[in-house]
This record gives C-alpha cells, sequence and structure tokens, in this order.
C-alpha cells in the first residue's frame, strides 16, 4: 500500500479591471497562489498570452518543477552514494507547441545541469546518476511528454 501526500495552496484572480471577462483584451491574468507558511506568489499568463512578461506564468512554473525535482532528486542520489558535489546549476529549456484549435502542449523539456563534484573518482558515477532521476522524480514521472537530460560534471 502506498502512502499519499496531499498539497494544498489557494488561488485568487485579482484580474478584474472592472468589466471582468466581458471581452478576452478587457481583463488581467494576474493571479496570486498561496501557499501556507509561504510567501505568496504573483503569477500571470505568459506574454504571449497577455500576461505582464515580468511575473512568473504556469510555463515558467512547469519547467521549474521539473529541473527543481531533477535537482533534488539528483542531490539526494549523489548524498546517499557519498558523492560530494560542490555545484548544480540548470539551464533548461521548454518546447511549448501550440494547435489550430487554441490549445497546445509541452512537446519536451530539456534540462543541461553543470554539476561540479570533489573528487576525479566520483565524476562516472555522478554522470551515471543523471540518467538514474527519472525512476525518482515525482515531477518528471508525472507529465507525459519526454523530460531529457544533457548534463556534463567536472571535477571543481
Amino acid at each position: 500500500m502506498s502512502e499519499g501526500h496531499t498539497y494544498y495552496l489557494e488561488l485568487e484572480w485579482r484580474g478584474n479591471l472592472g468589466h471582468g471577462t466581458s471581452t478576452y483584451e478587457g481583463y488581467s491574468r494576474e493571479h496570486i497562489l498561496r501557499i501556507a507558511g509561504k510567501p505568496d506568489l504573483i503569477a500571470t499568463a505568459d506574454a504571449l498570452f497577455r500576461g505582464d512578461a515580468t511575473l512568473h506564468n504556469p510555463e515558467d512554473l512547469l519547467l521549474a518543477a521539473l529541473s527543481g525535482c531533477h535537482l533534488l532528486t539528483y542531490l539526494a542520489l549523489c548524498a546517499r552514494a557519498r558523492i560530494n558535489v560542490l555545484g548544480y546549476r540548470d539551464q533548461a529549456e521548454g518546447t511549448l507547441h501550440l494547435t489550430k484549435d487554441g490549445g497546445g502542449h509541452f512537446t519536451e523539456v530539456v534540462l543541461r545541469p553543470e554539476v561540479i563534484v570533489a573528487e576525479e573518482q566520483m565524476v562516472e558515477k555522478a554522470q551515471h546518476f543523471h540518467g538514474e532521476v527519472h525512476k525518482y522524480c515525482f515531477i518528471a514521472r508525472s507529465v507525459n511528454f519526454p523530460v531529457r537530460c544533457e548534463a556534463a560534471v567536472r571535477v571543481g
């Protein structure tokens, strides 16, 4: 039997500029995400969909969730194997395909982590663990598109 964990948030749209959604152009896409005990996050639609380009959007947050889950899972695998990771940086990229019917979907995400480990003998195993992450990463296991990893590991 598996154990479940439930996550909660409150979303409040605050984009009614006086006339609600009476026109597509006449409302703001801004909304607040509230999670108990954490700072509020102000979000919007992507600028392509009339959102504010200076705020986070759902597409950004999906990419961030995949990148962050890879990082955290990878660090756990390395720590358990006594691989000393000294630095980690990712240059993630997601591709959204828009369809003629007005919808769309992500076709893939590519993670490009650059990892620094403490010793030369750790490099090979540290590289190997990038391929193991998707067995455990909750977010990557939950999406219906490929999440590829093009990792580089070096000694620092």
